[in-house]
């Protein structure tokens, strides 16, 4: 059926139906057409950041925490630029976006006016497709197709051009229907039963846990799994989100990005399961190899370019992880005899001493020898904060030189509990924050973010305040960047620091908040971190607490 209408009312009725409610942007000249028709559809939400790299990375947040489709209008070159980092993260999130950007009419880039670039190829390097329309009738076409291959696993963002031209002809079109491809396969039955006989096969096994397992919600199918193999667990290192529940017993916590100690967690085993995770995606470049040369991998993923991208892998599936451990549960019940059941409850029972839970333990006991310290010591913080924290509380980190001790403390509940830093690029945590607690209303959203990560994203504070989001936003003041600090110390055995303070003026965050609407204050006192957190956050509004802590290197001035 065809029907004649605009290309900016078109464009905006294909999102809709390719079930997409929020659209995020921030509007320039060449966005008009869409902001002009955008009030014609009350079933998108148009939710407005003051900078694009804010609103790429509330689109991201908003995608992870939903696993839906998202919009994201960009102002032509400049606009795409500032939010090319955001974009960078939104690729290793694999975020389902369609992003746009609004471009000159077709033909007026001969003249190079002022903001023109072709778009594309800028686009290009960080998304899984990237399209200029240049015909009206094209653009159904076109939606349709974006929306097919971001949706599709691996997810991920994809970009358009929209020229001028497009979106304010008019003709008549045929909208077609959507596209979804079902990728929720599993490996065959020869496969399963050869998977089971290797796990099985294995005295000391060792599973990384990945994304895929909260993405897919396979946490109940992944813990079945460690209890019937008896093997420890570890958190993939990058923090992309839950990826397994602590309080397994077979949950060991976070593996490091240091390649030594990753070497030397590993050395022990004899088999290593790589499960909807990366195979040790490291940081720092070091001459030592994280994966000892006789351990054994095992990789399941939906993702095939990770399988045997940097290591050999004597098994590589690509496969939906949910649906592999749905098949191979019943087929290792099956298979496994009464020793290989006596084995792995003896394996299971030795892990109690240095597992995860064992770990809080002793990290409380750590941190609270520093209770009293001013300014605060960070892990004294980390440990008062999550105890403040109600059950339902959704924490987003991006609080670099704070992560491992919040890694120690911080439970993992759920599938939707926790959201980290996916690309290493800083900027992620104010604006995803927003979209996290718009994908999933009704719950506390809690934004652990250093005081240097807090400055590639603070417009986004706006936003917060004006939807009235609840959200908490925990600045860690350390007045520096010390994680850089420490980088120099070790990898460079120097200490001149230069450009990695934030002192002369010091930075008044709680300030800043207020001048962007939210009610905030800075705490000195970790005395006070308890209450002021649990006020905070039961208030239910969007504010920010500063906290003042111990920046490692003496505290200058402070």
């Amino acid at each position: 059926m065809h029907e004649r209408t605009t290309g900016r009312d078109a464009f905006l009725r294909l999102l809709i139906d390719e079930g997409v409610t929020h659209l995020f942007g921030n509007p320039g000249t060449t966005e008009l057409a869409l902001m002009e028709a955008v009030p014609q559809f009350p079933q998108l939400t148009y939710v407005l950041g003051l900078q694009e790299s804010v609103v790429l990375g509330m689109a991201d947040g908003f995608a992870r925490a939903s696993h839906r489709l998202a919009a994201v209008n960009l102002h032509c070159t400049p606009g795409l630029g500032h939010a090319m980092g955001a974009l960078y993260s939104a690729k290793f999130s694999g975020s389902p976006l369609i992003i746009t950007a609004g471009q000159y009419e077709i033909g007026y880039g001969l003249q190079e006016p002022l903001l023109y670039e072709p778009l594309v190829p800028i686009a290009q390097p960080l998304v899984k497709w990237a399209v200029e329309v240049t015909r009206v009738q094209d653009l159904p076409r076109i939606v349709r197709r974006a929306a097919k291959i971001a949706m599709t696993p691996p997810t991920g963002p994809v970009f358009i051009s929209l020229p001028g031209n497009i979106l304010d002809d008019e003709t008549e079109l045929d909208f077609g229907s959507r596209t979804r491809v079902d990728a929720a396969t599993r490996p065959s039955d020869a496969a399963l039963i050869h998977l089971a006989d290797t796990l099985l096969a294995s005295a000391r096994p060792v599973i990384i846990a990945g994304r895929e397992l909260a993405n897919r919600d396979a946490f109940d199918e992944a813990s079945e799994l460690a209890t019937l193999l008896g093997a420890a667990v570890y958190h993939e290192p990058v923090p992309y989100n839950a990826r397994f529940p602590s309080s397994h017993p077979a949950c060991m916590g976070d593996l490091t990005r240091n390649q030594t100690k990753v070497r030397e967690t590993l050395l022990p085993h004899d088999l290593l399961l790589c499960l909807g995770a990366d195979l040790l995606r490291m940081s720092p470049y070091s001459t030592v190899n994280p994966l000892p040369d006789s351990l054994p991998v095992v990789h399941l993923t939906e993702r095939d370019w990770e399988l045997g991208k940097n290591y050999h892998t004597a098994l590589a599936i690509r496969a939906d992880v949910k649906e592999t451990l749905r098949a191979l549960l019943p087929v290792l019940r099956a298979r496994q005899t009464a020793e290989h059941q006596s084995a792995a409850g003896q394996r299971l029972h030795a892990l109690s001493a240095s597992n995860w839970i064992s770990s809080r333990l002793q990290a409380r006991g750590e941190a609270s020898v520093h209770a009293t310290s001013m300014p605060i010591d960070p892990r004294v913080l980390m440990m008062c904060v999550v105890d403040a924290l109600p059950d339902n509380a959704i924490v987003v980190e991006e609080a670099l030189t704070a992560a491992p001790a919040l890694a120690r403390f911080l439970p993992m509940r759920d599938v939707q509990s926790f959201y980290g830093l996916a690309s290493g690029g800083l900027g992620f945590a104010m604006a995803g924050a927003i979209g996290i607690s718009l994908a999933q209303p009704g719950r506390p959203v809690v934004a652990m973010v250093g005081d240097g990560s807090a400055m590639y994203g603070i417009q986004a504070l706006w936003t917060a305040a004006h939807l009235e989001l609840p959200i908490t936003y925990v600045i860690i003041n350390n007045r520096s960047y010390r994680i850089i600090k420490e980088r120099l110390v070790a990898g460079r055995h120097s200490n001149r620091f230069v450009g990695m303070d934030m002192r002369d003026p010091p930075i008044d965050f709680a300030g800043v908040a207020r001048g962007f609407g939210l009610a905030a204050r800075c705490v000195t006192d970790p005395d006070d971190i308890g209450r002021v957190m649990r006020a905070a956050i039961e208030s239910g509004v969007p504010n920010l607490v500063e906290f003042i802590v111990d920046d490692g290197f003496g505290n200058g001035n402070a």
